[in-house]
């Protein structure tokens, strides 16, 4: 894959979302998602990042209204190099729309970015706002139980070759959770035009079944499914890494 920017002139969390799909190649969970939106008519992607899965759904023929929204003007930018879907820069709190769409997701743990309790109520009331009765709003988040941000320490770095044809490292470091469940990351950028690591930080909010029940049904929704992987394995509360939730609006 061609990387079109100059890494020098960066900072890191610019750095990190030009890298995003780079580092985070088609899986499973995008072919989970894709076939959820060939199947609907009017599809909103909440945290639609560099908006991959509607581009992809276009190219294979979807015929219906795709929405993208999301907050990193970064991210954006990339996906506002197609014309595939409307793009909306936005938190998925602001979302405007009203009984326009029959599918919302929220791929790739995008959920984790919620990170109070706050932000979470406001974001379910605006999807839910945007789906017609009966719609499905359907995410996936990191089960908390599994303790996950313990193996990210340990993992290799990734390493690959830049635009400028040097070698780049990234490195990850994650803390405990904290309180309301919320896990420090850093992401930690080396080349050797750097004398520093480019440092870039987000926090991701780790919630369990039970609390994102609550939140969901306080929003309208009910769970209609839900899974621990993408091959539809039924969620076990110990031992799935994923919480993939099928949430329908009542």
């Amino acid at each position: 894959m061609a990387l079109a920017y100059d890494p020098r002139s960066l900072d890191g969390e610019t750095l990190d979302a030009l890298l995003y799909d780079h580092l985070n190649t088609w899986g499973d969970g995008e072919t989970f998602y894709l076939d959820l939106v060939m199947e609907a008519a009017n599809v909103l992607d909440v945290g639609c990042g560099t908006g991959t899965i509607l581009r992809r759904a276009r190219s294979e023929g979807h015929a219906g209204r795709l929405c993208g929204i999301d907050p990193d003007p970064a991210m954006l930018d990339q996906a506002r190099e197609s014309d595939a879907a409307e793009w909306v820069l936005a938190s998925a709190a602001e979302a405007p729309w009203k009984g326009a769409f029959d599918l919302a997701i929220m791929s790739g743990n995008a959920f984790q970015c919620l990170l109070d309790d706050e932000s979470t109520r406001a974001s379910l009331a605006a999807v839910r706002g945007a789906l017609v009765d009966g719609g499905r709003f359907v995410f996936d988040t990191r089960n908390p139980a599994v303790r996950e941000w313990r193996d990210w320490n340990s993992g290799p770095p990734s390493a690959f070759v830049d635009p400028l044809g040097e070698p780049m490292l990234i490195r990850q470091e994650a803390g405990e959770p904290d309180e309301h469940g919320v896990v420090a990351l850093k992401a930690m950028f080396e080349a050797v035009y750097w004398e520093q690591p480019l440092v870039a930080s987000c926090g991701l909010r780790f919630i369990g079944p039970e609390a994102l029940d609550r939140h969901l049904a306080a929003a309208g929704f009910t769970v209609a499914d839900r899974f621990g992987a993408w091959d539809g394995t039924p969620f076990e509360p110990d031992a799935s890494r994923s919480i993939i939730t099928v949430a329908r609006a009542v």
